[in-house]
């Protein structure tokens, strides 16, 4: 696991809120929380000791041997760990919801005793560094919900679908919920190598799993076990299971880089309205992974399968290999199969870069419009921008990286998320090279997580272009630009001005813009400038022919208001331009003592987070200020500057 420097809480007080739903059916969200009411749901917070305690520790392997039905949420059976000590370890920690019972829990086959406090579990145990060791557990019960608890529960739930009437139980375990319906340690870092379910169900019904279906036996007692194995690093939210009275209906793709043929498995309701409603919606998977292959790499998990269970959701959920979904809508399907790539190939380091999963495959969405239906993608693009500018502020790294209405934020995460990784595009001017990047990128940390700023650091690595500023003031910061125009052409050159002010605490924006300007009897022409501060002139010479009127970034690259447009023939030369504020900080990469120096006099205050969200550093100054981070951990930290207007620059240092 690579590039982190803290551990994730396990499990905290969060917040479900419901990611708004889009008018354009192109723009459906993961379901994630919206088949859940607002409420708060609260699971035990681990002390700073125990979250100590779970990373002395790494999993290796979860095997489930479990019953279940298509009826009730409850589970039976065993719940198996794998693992091995990091260090000298006397206890090894996981989660189970209380509402469960255990009968017993064996260390290497033989039973154990185990202290269990709420929904913590510890298992005393004497191991040295890099022994394995296996831990099992027998448990039974009923998953929490709503009505259980006054807290609610999400992890598994039953529930039959309003427009087909299957009845269906599913896991839904993101961010913080396996725990709800299997042992686990949830921890972002700790990627299982491998898992194996084994699902036993009524014979009327069929067990959906990540991996490959290795046998289905039938136990002779009007049950049969449905046996999965999935061997590839899983994060322990995108392990999944879902049964109802499906039929299977198996398609098949050859996208680029695959030896052989990708099975696209799926358990459709058995129901004989369902599959003819939707098989040729299904069928289109086949198009989009093989998109999907050229844009971003070989399906990461080619040598086992893609498919989908279908559950009464209002979305989907992007289970490593087997998305559980609704329904089969175009931007749906293409979203949650982008999240193969964008989330379990690759899945976000902390809760706060969720980014790297959402953004990513929001903007799958609209990559498979662009290339498959390109009439509609400049219409999806208008309303994204137009839904991120419905509020002025608002960053799409999230500060609070424990609330889920935070983490799920329709309009900051996945519209202004898939947004900034089209203007990241536009900034490198360079499809070939941009695809290129990613596709590096799914290869430099397959299998593992990743922060935003290692995909800022991937770009870097590939481009002329520097990203540094844009992450800044795009991901790190808020709000967005309103342009304002003012051009004149004479003497055969056009003169014009772009000015900007800004929606929230981001002071200035700096990306490149395209202006596109009418000209009589010749074409069009579309201009690309480099925006630099809060004004900027410019001048063109030989544009020819008259212009007439003017458009500001006709393509929607940025997100942005259009404040005026004025053609002044008084407008003839350039004015002295507003200066940038100027900051600096050196030495970057630092040791841990570092100087801040900026050329404007007002008082500031400085605060820096690590890339958990949490505040490590709080002062004020005016020019400069030196700051000395020694005790912290060396990796990357946001420091924010908010001067007594209400100015804002972000910023990032990096600690060696």
């Amino acid at each position: 696991m690579k590039n982190i420097k803290a551990a994730l809480l396990l499990v905290s007080i969060i917040l479900f809120a419901n990611p708004s739903l889009f008018a354009q059916e192109s723009r459906t969200h993961c379901s994630k929380r919206d088949a859940y009411s607002n409420m708060q749901l609260k699971s035990p917070n681990l002390n700073l000791q125990e979250i100590a305690k779970a990373k002395k520790y790494d999993i290796h392997f979860y095997a489930l041997d479990v019953e279940m039905d298509n009826l009730s949420t409850d589970i039976a059976g065993t719940g198996e760990i794998h693992g091995f000590a990091n260090e000298i370890l006397d206890s090894v920690l996981f989660e189970l919801h209380s509402t469960f019972n255990i009968s017993e829990i064996r260390l290497n086959n033989v039973a154990t005793p185990y202290n269990r406090s709420g929904s913590i579990i510890k298992v005393p145990v004497n191991l040295t560094q890099g022994q394995d060791f296996k831990i099992a557990i027998d448990y039974d019960g009923t998953p929490p919900n709503s009505s259980s608890t006054p807290f609610g529960g999400s992890g598994m739930s039953n529930d039959s679908s309003p427009s087909w009437g299957n009845q269906v139980t599913w896991s839904l375990s993101e961010p913080f919920s396996a725990y709800e319906w299997f042992p686990c340690k949830q921890d972002l870092r700790d990627k299982a190598d491998s898992v194996s379910m084994k699902i036993t169900v009524p014979n009327s019904c069929k067990a959906g799993s990540n991996g490959v279906l290795e046998n289905v036996v039938d136990l002779g007692n009007g049950t049969s076990r449905y046996e999965w194995f999935h061997r590839h690093p899983v994060a322990y939210y995108l392990i999944s299971v879902a049964v109802a009275e499906y039929i299977e209906y198996n398609v098949y793709a050859n996208p680029m880089g695959s030896a052989n043929p990708v099975l696209i498995q799926n358990y459709i309701y058995n129901n004989p309205g369902t599959l003819p409603n939707f098989q040729n919606d299904i069928d289109e998977t086949v198009d989009f992974i093989e998109l999907f292959a050229e844009l971003y790499g070989k399906y990461p998990f080619d040598d086992e399968k893609y498919g989908h269970c279908m559950a009464p959701l209002s979305g989907g959920m992007e289970h490593q290999t087997m998305t559980t979904q609704g329904y089969f809508e175009k931007g749906l399907t293409a979203h949650e199969l982008g999240h193969q790539w964008w989330g379990n190939n690759v899945t976000c380091a902390s809760w706060s870069d969720i980014w790297v999963n959402e953004g990513f495959a929001s903007y799958s969405s609209h990559l498979m419009l662009e290339y498959l239906h390109p009439n509609e993608a400049p219409s999806n693009m208008f309303d994204i921008h137009d839904y991120v500018m419905d509020s002025p502020g608002g960053s799409i790294w999230v500060s609070d990286s424990l609330n889920e209405g935070s983490i799920f934020d329709g309009r900051l995460i996945y519209d202004k998320g898939a947004a900034f990784v089209h203007t990241l595009r536009f900034m490198m001017n360079d499809d070939s090279l941009f695809y290129q990047a990613l596709k590096e990128f799914q290869i430099n940390f397959k299998d593992s997580v990743a922060l935003g700023l290692d995909v800022r650091n991937q770009l870097n690595s590939m481009s002329a272009t520097n990203f540094d500023d844009a992450f800044d003031q795009w991901f790190f910061g808020e709000g967005f630009p309103t342009y304002n125009l003012k051009y004149n052409a004479t003497g055969n050159n056009l003169y014009f001005e772009v000015s900007h002010t800004t929606s929230s605490s981001t002071p200035t924006f700096t990306n490149p813009l395209e202006i596109k300007f009418a000209r009589t009897g010749l074409s069009d022409t579309t201009i690309r400038v480099n925006i630099s501060s809060n004004s900027d002139h410019f001048v063109i010479p030989n544009i020819g022919g008259n212009v007439t009127s003017a458009s500001i970034d006709p393509k929607n690259w940025i997100i942005n208001k259009v404040g005026s447009i004025v053609k002044d023939e008084n407008y003839v030369s350039l004015s002295q331009e507003n200066k940038s504020v100027v900051i600096n900080i050196y030495p970057n990469p630092s040791a841990g003592e570092f100087n801040i120096a900026m050329d404007d006099n007002t008082e500031k205050s400085i605060q820096i987070y690590n890339t958990q969200g949490k505040s490590v550093y709080d002062g004020s100054f005016n020019k400069s200020a030196q700051v000395n981070l020694r005790t912290q951990n060396s990796g990357y930290y946001i420091v924010k500057i908010t001067s007594d207007d209400g100015r804002q620059w972000v910023k990032t240092i990096v600690l060696k």
